[in-house]
């Protein structure tokens, strides 16, 4: 009798071969030697069966049929893979032991899981456990094979994950499906990752700019010329703003403060997935599935970098040679010219911030292989490069600077000068550019950052005790900016720490097992919010469509504002780590996960039936979700039931949903009409009406936003046969939308 090597999919499994049986038969779908049958997966080969498995009335949507609570969950073929699961039924017959080479991870450990379930394989089975896909490594794995009994834990959670996921999705998309009578997909992990956006697009869209002036002084000093920032309370005025410019323009002043410190500046920390998407997206605007392809191709097709589906940016000491001798070999390499410049001497068990086994769990930080990158695409050798070049900053000395803070006070009034003096680049030099994207980004709040702090190369040095002129001063007219809509990059970020806005890098880390997802799902979970249309991509930022605005409304309307919860759920997700690692039980887990599915059946059933415009794309949504439409699946990542989505339409004059109506107890919206903004319930005798002109003014969508959230407008100002004016226009009369002016006196 042989033993039967699973891998997950055919590439690794013929990598597998290559080490362990040479000499293999080719039998296409799976390879036999003396020893081993290695044979593989495809992704996924089987699946959590749909609802009609358990009961056939199932298959027609009904909302008295919910809650849908399976008692055992039922798990059926790919019907496009059915025949590899086959083979592997058919060669483990000749097999007496089996190992499991699937991905080292919890999706990996869950795929295995089944095919042993279904096929009900009995052998004694081990566990391969490795990190790259090196001729070395797997050698190395099959002489420390793992007793499967150790990943039971681990098996349960992956379990657990895909059940809740299964129950969550299939209830809720149900019960919000049938009751609004348009398909919506709502899942454990998706909803609060469209929660979080669609948040972020309201704060947007609610932000009221405000002008402030900034006044930039240039002073001197026996030739030595540098930039102040005036210090005060932010000046709204700008008469007042151009008195002061012009009240220290051309006077004396003196140094009252002056402070020099030496500072250094580590390498950024190892890649782990989530980092690598984050950074290459800023980079390369690469999607986060497509970072994940890529670096998948490296690690599976090309063998040149480590598992990449790693939550780890640190390694153990076992992996510290490695690293070592992947340096060597870039030396032959077109990194040449920085490995030979690198001093191994850096990397080093002691060296915490690369060596820290309390901060690996399953994986360690991605790292280059010893195999050289070679016949890569593009795209491929981009992700390649930043991997490199990451890795190599490590063996290199920190970045050091003289940070210089000046205060100057010129007529009772102070200035204050940042300047940072580059002594040496040490790591930076390795990642070309880096000092300079302050000064080659684009957008108020980058350039806002440049003029706070200006980086020389050159010596810089004041004299406190000798006075200085002030050059000029000039009063710069600013405004306060909104808070930046999510490209992925960013929303990786939130996701990895369940929407908390961390700027400490060890708080995050901290909250790195109750994220929203995995690094393994979530560009998963972006590309699902795409494809069943409640996001669309504009450039690089992610804005919410008018079908996900209605999806998150819905939801919290009906009083189960926990699904939209990032914080709630990162929770449920370090109840999953928890369960992998022995210290919580599934089986509450689930207990938990099925009393809040039969909690929201029970909000949904008393929710009103929203009208079916709250659906209707705008007219800039139509042409990028008509392709889509009839594709939408219900939500869970099970699920391929089919529906029906909302219909589109293109008539003149149905147009996108703008706001609720502020009458009360309305339930309408309002649309734009050729003269004004109007209810979508007149039918139903609702008179609000916003007209598009008043006073000579013309209504804007933004400004009748305003005029709902706040009851008034800016201050504008006014034509009049008297003299021009300024006013408000107010909000009096939120049920007909009658509107008057709030002058204001001079």
């Amino acid at each position: 009798m042989k033993t039967l090597v699973i891998a997950e999919k055919p590439d690794m499994g013929r990598t597998i071969a290559a080490v362990i049986e040479p000499k293999a038969k080719n039998n296409r779908s799976y390879l036999e030697g003396d020893r081993y049958i290695i044979t593989w997966a495809i992704g996924h080969l089987l699946g959590l069966a749909e609802p009609d498995a358990y009961d056939a009335k199932y298959k027609r949507w009904k909302f008295g049929d919910l809650p849908i609570l399976p008692v055992h969950f039922k798990i059926v073929p790919n019907p496009r893979t059915k025949d590899q699961l086959g083979t592997i039924g058919e060669v483990a017959k000749r097999c007496d032991a089996i190992v499991n080479a699937c991905d080292a991870g919890r999706e990996g450990q869950y795929i295995f899981a089944l095919i042993q379930q279904q096929l009900k394989l009995n052998q004694p089975v081990k566990r391969l456990w490795i990190s790259d896909l090196t001729a070395e490594s797997i050698a190395k794995g099959f002489e420390g094979l793992y007793d499967s009994s150790e990943f039971e834990n681990l098996t349960l959670a992956a379990r657990a994950r895909s059940e809740a996921d299964w129950l969550i999705g299939m209830n809720a998309s149900r019960a919000f499906t049938t009751k609004h009578n348009t398909l919506l997909s709502v899942g454990r992990v998706q909803t609060p990752v469209l929660a979080l956006i669609y948040d972020r697009q309201k704060e947007i869209e609610s932000f009221d700019s405000l002008t402030y002036y900034e006044i930039k002084a240039e002073f001197e000093q026996t030739g030595r010329k540098y930039i102040g920032t005036w210090q005060g309370d932010r000046l709204t005025d700008g008469e007042k703003a151009a008195a002061l410019a012009d009240k220290v323009r051309g006077q004396k002043g003196s140094i009252s403060e002056y402070d020099v410190k030496d500072t250094k500046e580590y390498p950024y920390k190892l890649y782990d997935l989530t980092l690598l998407q984050r950074e290459a997206n800023a980079k390369y605007g690469y999607s986060a599935k497509k970072t994940l392809d890529l670096a998948q191709a490296l690690y599976e097709k090309h063998k040149v970098i480590s598992y990449p589906r790693t939550s780890s940016n640190y390694v153990t000491e076992q992996n510290i040679d490695g690293m070592h001798k992947a340096l060597h070999m870039l030396k032959s390499t077109s990194y040449k010219e920085l490995a030979d410049g690198a001093n191994p001497g850096l990397v080093h068990v002691n060296n915490k911030s690369v060596c820290n086994p309390t901060r690996v769990e399953d994986h360690h930080a991605i790292l280059p292989t010893l195999r050289r990158g070679a016949n890569l695409s593009k795209e491929e050798q981009h992700i390649y490069d930043l991997v490199i070049r990451r890795f190599i900053s490590h063996f290199y000395p920190p970045a050091e600077y003289k940070q210089h803070t000046v205060l100057t006070v010129v007529e009772g009034e102070t200035f204050k000068t940042n300047v940072k003096e580059l002594l040496s680049l040490g790591w930076k030099i390795c990642q070309p550019g880096d000092d300079n994207a302050k000064s080659s980004g684009r957008g108020k709040k980058k350039e806002e950052e440049e003029e706070q702090e200006e980086l020389v190369s050159e010596p810089f040095q004041i004299d406190k005790g000798q006075p200085v002129i002030c050059l000029d001063a000039e009063a710069k007219e600013k405004a306060t900016q909104p808070p930046k809509a999510y490209t992925e990059g960013t929303l990786l970020r939130a996701m990895e720490s369940a929407g908390k806005q961390l700027e400490n890098e060890e708080l995050r880390d901290a909250m790195k097992d109750a994220g929203l997802g995995t690094p393994a799902t979530r560009a998963a979970t972006i590309e699902r919010l795409k494809n069943v249309g409640y996001i669309t991509m504009q450039g690089k930022r992610i804005t919410v469509t008018q079908k996900g605005r209605t999806a998150i409304e819905l939801i919290r309307h009906a009083g189960v504002e926990l699904l939209t919860s990032p914080e709630m759920t990162g929770q449920w997700e370090r109840r999953l780590y928890q369960i992998s690692k022995g210290e919580a039980a599934s089986e509450k887990f689930m207990d938990n996960v099925k009393r809040f599915a039969i909690s929201i059946i029970d909000k949904v059933r008393t929710q009103p039936k929203a009208d079916a415009s709250l659906f209707e794309a705008g007219e800039e949504e139509k042409s990028t979700s008509k392709s889509k439409g009839s594709r939408q699946s219900s939500a869970g990542a099970n699920s391929r039931a089919k529906a029906t989505p909302a219909k589109s339409t293109s008539k003149p004059g149905v147009l996108t949903p703008l706001a609720p109506c502020p009458r009360e107890g309305c339930g309408g919206q309002l649309i734009e009409g050729r003269k004004g903004f109007g209810c979508t319930h007149y039918k139903q005798g609702c008179g609000f009406v916003i007209w598009k002109e008043y006073s000579g003014k013309k209504i804007t969508e933004s400004m009748l936003k305003t005029l709902l959230d706040k009851g008034q407008t800016q201050l504008l100002t006014f034509k009049d046969p008297e003299g021009d004016f300024k006013a408000r226009i107010i909000l009096t009369n939120r049920t007909t939308g009658g509107l008057e002016l709030n002058k204001v006196d001079d």
